[in-house]
């Protein structure tokens, strides 16, 4: 099953990394620069299985996740998507999930620091009278992400072009070779691309089929090279208990016009009374810095930095910043290190 997918990785130059409960993740294929080029010029897959997969099922699944998360479930069709938010009660981050909507469940794709954490926390919610039912398939099943331009081409060499040109999270299931896979819009990045959802005895198999037409392999550490490049926040870094989704910049995973849900008060208040304190931006520095270190304008603390890379282009990171003191081309400084704020691809803020 998935052993031999990460045998087939480790031939081909793999190097991994171990998390809590012996989940394994190739961090490095020995290809990086490489990798990174196709990312941005061509096309390169990417392993994300260890990211958890929820399957929510029974009659109440989409009037549940409605109730429980940011977005907009009652809109949604079979074959459609979305991004959405698990907050506190008092907005506060859980999750940036993306939900695919199937004709009687709901797959969510979720951070692999937060599987079991939303088991738990979704099933507290379940009520007596509620037709709700919470599977983790992380296991029966593998995610592989292709991220570059290229992707469409890649997909049109397998056979696969009823997807090309979907919206983003619509999702279809097709045959690869004699695998049937569900393969949807997006990539967990704002770089155009596919999630392929596969069966663990096919993840070898099909791993094989993307790179033997093509796709390059890429590591976790680019994954979170491109992330902080593109602006996408993750648990325990920019999502947290500090912060709630106007605050990280994912606008476009709320809904105004939905009912009550879990945080929706505080949500609707802050987008009210214009209440953001504080918002995620990249910045561009000139020397590393640690993540946790203060933003500082003259002698005044401004934010924190939450993430840091290294980039062709010099040191890079991601930061929340005090609304009040301004947004792109601020200057900042992280310890003795200058930056500037700028805007990133995946962050939709809220106007002041």
């Amino acid at each position: 099953m998935i052993q031999e997918l990460h045998d087939l990785q480790a031939a081909s130059g793999a190097s991994f990394e171990e998390l809590s409960g012996g989940v394994k993740i190739p961090v490095s294929f020995g290809n990086d620069s490489v990798a990174l080029q196709a990312a941005r010029q061509g096309v390169a897959v990417c392993d994300r299985t260890h990211w958890g997969r929820i399957q929510v099922s029974d009659d109440d699944r989409i009037n549940f996740l409605h109730n429980q998360s940011t977005n907009n479930f009652q809109i949604l069709k079979p074959g459609q998507g979305c991004d959405t938010v698990f907050v506190t009660s008092t907005a506060r981050t859980i999750d940036l999930a993306t939900a695919y909507i199937m004709e009687d469940s709901v797959l969510l794709l979720v951070s692999p620091q937060r599987r079991q954490y939303l088991m738990q926390w979704l099933d507290r919610y379940i009520f007596f009278a509620d037709k709700v039912k919470l599977a983790d398939v992380s296991e029966q099943t593998a995610t592989f992400s292709l991220i570059g331009s290229y992707s469409d081409l890649l997909l049109e060499k397998l056979g696969a072009t009823e997807i090309i040109g979907q919206p983003y999270s619509n999702h279809k299931k097709i045959f690869l070779g004699d695998i049937e896979v569900r393969i949807a819009v997006g990539n967990g990045l704002a770089i155009q691309g596919y999630t392929i959802i596969v069966p663990a005895l096919s993840a070898a198999k099909v791993w094989q089929l993307l790179v033997d037409n093509g796709a390059i392999a890429l590591g976790d550490r680019l994954w979170q090279q491109l992330r902080i490049e593109q602006g996408r926040p993750v648990p325990d870094y920019e999502l947290t208990d500090d912060y709630n989704p106007l605050e990280a910049g994912l606008l476009h995973t709320l809904s105004f016009e939905k009912g009550c849900y879990i945080g929706q008060e505080t949500i609707a208040r802050l987008n009210t009374y214009k209440g953001v304190k504080q918002q995620l931006w990249g910045i561009r520095l000139n020397a590393p810095v640690e993540p946790g270190t203060v933003l500082m304008v003259g002698d005044e603390k401004v934010g924190k930095l939450t993430s840091y890379t290294d980039t062709e282009l010099g040191a890079f990171g991601l930061g929340y910043v005090r609304t009040k003191a301004g947004g792109v081309g601020l200057k900042v400084k992280a310890g003795e290190v200058e930056g500037e704020i700028i805007d990133l691809p995946f962050l939709t803020h809220v106007a002041e």
